[in-house]
This record gives C-alpha cells, structure tokens and sequence, in this order.
C-alpha cells in the first residue's frame, strides 16, 4: 500500500471513529477522493484496508458503506474486549517500564484537556484514548494478545465516540485513566486488571445506551 492509501485510510479511520460518517452511511470513492484530494486508487485501497480492521463493510453492486453493528453484537464485542483487555492490564502492569508510566500519565493530562473541549477536541481525545489503550497493550508484550485484541477494539471504538458521552461517563473515562496509570506505576497487576475490567464495563453500558436511544433498527444488522 503506497504513502496515499495509508494517508487516506488514516484519515477516514478518524472521520469514522470521530462519528463524521455514521454507521450504514455510504462511502462513495468519488466524493472521498475529493474529500482528502487524492485520486479514486487511494481510496479504493483506503477501504479495503478499513474492510479487513472491521471499521467498513464492501458489498458487490452496493460500494463501501461505515459498518454497522447489531446491539448483541456489540455485547459480545465488549465482552471480550472486557476479557483481553483487562488480562493485558495484569500483564502490563508486571512488565511496564518508567517511560512507559510517564507516557500514560501525559496521556492523562492530554485527554483532561481535550475533554473540557469542544466537538473537535472529542475526536482528538478518541485518539489519546486509543495511544493511552495501545500503551498497555504493547506493555503486555503478547503478540497474540495484541492480535486478539485489534479487531476487537478498532469496532468498539466506532461504537463508542466520546461525543455520546454525558459529563459524568466523560468524568468516570478520565478517572479510569489516572487509576491505570497509577496501577502501572505500583507494579500492580490486580488493581489493574480490575480497573480496566471495570472502565470497559462502563463504555459498554454507555455504548449500548446511546446505540439504543438513537436507533432502535440497530438491533437487526443491515441487509
């Protein structure tokens, strides 16, 4: 994949997870090329890519269209999102080094601040979200853990854009945040897993709850 397709797919991928697009929404390539001003190419490869990480569905005669996903298929997502994730949180916590802790804690500051912002800042702290996530993660030093969880996450992501959340759910995500980090920084690996057990609980009740207020059709997929 050439420079302008992974431009491209990284671009669309934000719009995604930013709630730009919506799910079930078409994905045109001539109106994405004009978008992000590049030719039809980039953007036809741009999807593909986005096709195989769960964040696109292609259908023949149809184009490319954001995924959309049925209320129980999103259970099961954050379930085992749940599962991983909280098992990457012990591990990285047994195995984290100092510069990694202080990464997650600039993290912190950085989405704080990108939380007492507007709608643009909230796409902004989606990507903190997902650095801060991928930090432990990598922490965790499991490739097939890493595996497992990538498809995992880059769906749940779509589902829950931080624009859905009220203040409090906004407030409890950093304080998870700041708790995690700490945990990494004591070297401990239950208070950590039980802490990102508890954080990704509560984005599932939060996802779920937005997904179900503004589309009761969510819970059939699309045809």
């Amino acid at each position: 994949m050439g420079a302008a397709s992974e431009l491209a797919a990284t671009q669309l991928r934000q719009a995604i997870r930013g709630g730009q697009f919506v799910p079930g929404e078409h994905l045109g390539e001539v109106e994405l090329a004009t978008r992000l001003g590049v030719s039809r190419t980039p953007i036809r490869e741009a999807l593909r890519l986005l096709e195989a990480q769960g964040l696109v569905e292609i259908l023949p005669n149809k184009g490319a269209r954001v995924i959309r996903w049925s209320i129980e298929d999103l259970e099961e997502i954050y379930d085992l999102r749940s599962m991983l994730e909280s098992h990457a949180a012990f591990r990285a916590a047994t195995r984290v080094r100092p510069p990694v802790v202080r990464r997650l804690f600039g993290l912190c500051a950085d989405m704080e601040d990108a939380a007492r912002g507007g709608p643009d800042d909230l796409v902004r702290l989606s990507e903190l979200n997902n650095q801060f996530h991928g930090e432990i993660i990598r922490a965790a030093d499991s490739p097939r853990l890493t595996t497992s969880l990538a498809s995992v996450v880059q769906v749940s992501l779509v589902a829950r854009t931080f624009a859905k959340y009220s203040p409090e759910e906004l407030a409890r995500s950093m304080n998870h945040h700041r708790e995690l980090a700490s945990a990494m920084e004591a070297g401990a690996p239950e208070w950590a897993s039980a802490v990102m057990k508890s954080h990704v609980v509560a984005a599932r009740n939060a996802s779920l709850a937005a997904e179900s207020c503004r589309s009761p059709a969510m819970r059939e997929k699309a045809s």
